[in-house]
């Protein structure tokens, strides 16, 4: 007996049992598709927040108060934290010395923007920024002009719109010079930026940006400030961060050996938080699936010790025509691991499918897991040799002339 016709055989007894592997199939399917389906699910929500994390430039962070990504305990003990004030801000920004850019910036969210009878959602967040925050945050402007100092000298009631906006208030174009309104007062649209993406369901476009000096003369100076810096370059990034942070604790007076209280970060400081939690969630995931193919498995080899009984008489006949030990053991194994990788090859298909579902419902780029669907192959092979080997080793020591007597 060579492989493929060991290999017909074990097809030929799942075809003739098919309730039977049916059942014992479905085990592997659930097992399978709970890891492959997560793992889909995850890779499509990591690959957008990934993006959506990386909207700052090279060589680029933002110190703040609040940390981005933090649990409820952390969220609470830094809202114990005093505000960053504006006048810290421009000490910062005076005495760096490492830095291209230092810019300031404050945000305030739920607005309604409005031209003529036309108006956005009250979901648009309102951004003071200076000049120098277009380019640390990493926009572009598309049309008309950026802020001028003089912008934020005189505070001039001018607003730059993002992509999201514009679209919303200006379908067919024409933004540039004409008003807006914001709240009771109206603006002068002096640009538009290019378009962003968005993240997790959010628009990165949905945003309007005013001179810092009219947006704290607007909605009062009593708000917390984030100060965004650009190092010279990649060598420099390392103390850049580092005489900022130094020169942010002596403003705000904290005391040496004492943590710091705000919060400094950049693309790779957030994605790797975000990396670390989301190893996590795949380890939780990885191990609840183990158990669930561990008990396919057993089931597996619960049905394999059944076939061995039904099939007595037919092993008998096989051993007393000539086939050896070796010949029945692996045919035995053959059907358990052709059974299992059915089972995975199904299971990878509709986890595939099914954690994809994710990336339409948020409009993300689906995505493959190769990595995870050839790691939930070899682990359905891998049961299906565990789980079989105790069953075809019986199969494989059965008396042939017990086994010829078998009714």
């Amino acid at each position: 007996m060579n492989f493929s016709e060991i290999f017909k055989m074990s097809l030929t007894a799942i075809r003739s049992n098919k309730l039977r592997s049916t059942l014992t199939l479905l085990g592997i399917v659930v097992g399978v598709f709970s890891i492959i389906g997560v793992m889909t699910a995850l890779q499509v929500l990591q690959n957008s927040i990934e993006n959506g994390l990386s909207n700052l430039g090279s060589h680029t962070f933002q110190i703040q108060k609040q940390p981005v990504m933090a649990n409820r305990s952390q969220w609470l003990k830094a809202m114990k934290r005093k505000d960053i004030r504006y006048d810290q801000g421009l000490i910062v920004k005076e005495k760096m010395t490492l830095a291209q850019y230092v810019a300031l910036e404050s945000w305030k969210g739920g607005q309604i923007i409005q031209y003529g009878s036309l108006k956005t959602n009250p979901s648009v967040n309102i951004g003071g920024e200076e000049p120098e925050g277009i380019p640390t945050n990493n926009w572009t402007i598309k049309e008309g002009r950026s802020l001028s100092e003089d912008d934020m000298r005189h505070s001039t009631f001018v607003a730059i719109l993002g992509d999201d906006v514009a679209k919303k208030l200006y379908p067919h174009g024409g933004a540039v010079g004409s008003e807006i309104r914001i709240g009771d007062e109206r603006y002068q649209v002096i640009g538009t930026f290019d378009q962003k993406g968005s993240s997790l369901g959010g628009n990165s476009d949905n945003f309007v940006v005013v001179p810092l000096s009219t947006f704290l003369n607007e909605y009062g100076k009593l708000r917390s400030i984030h100060i965004m810096i650009k190092a010279k370059n990649a060598e420099v990034y390392d103390d850049c961060v580092e005489e900022a942070r130094m020169l942010l604790r002596t403003v705000r007076n904290v005391s040496p050996g004492e943590e710091d209280d705000f919060t400094i970060f950049s693309n790779d400081s957030l994605i790797e938080t975000f990396n670390e939690f989301i190893m996590y969630v795949k380890m939780g995931v990885g191990f609840i699936s183990f158990v669930s193919l561990l008990a396919a498995g057993i089931g597996i080899m619960n049905i394999m010790l059944v076939s061995v009984t039904e099939r007595t008489r037919e092993i008998g006949i096989r051993k007393a025509i000539g086939a050896r030990r070796s010949n029945i053991l692996a045919q035995f194994i053959t059907e358990a691991v052709v059974l299992c990788q059915i089972g995975g090859i199904i299971g990878i298909l509709l986890g595939v499918l099914g954690g994809n579902i994710t990336a339409l419902a948020f409009h993300f780029p689906p995505v493959f897991p190769l990595n995870w669907a050839l790691i939930g192959f070899g682990i359905t092979t891998f049961v299906g040799v565990v789980f079989g080997v105790y069953p075809a080793w019986k199969a494989a020591n059965l008396d042939p002339i017990e086994s010829l007597r078998y009714e």
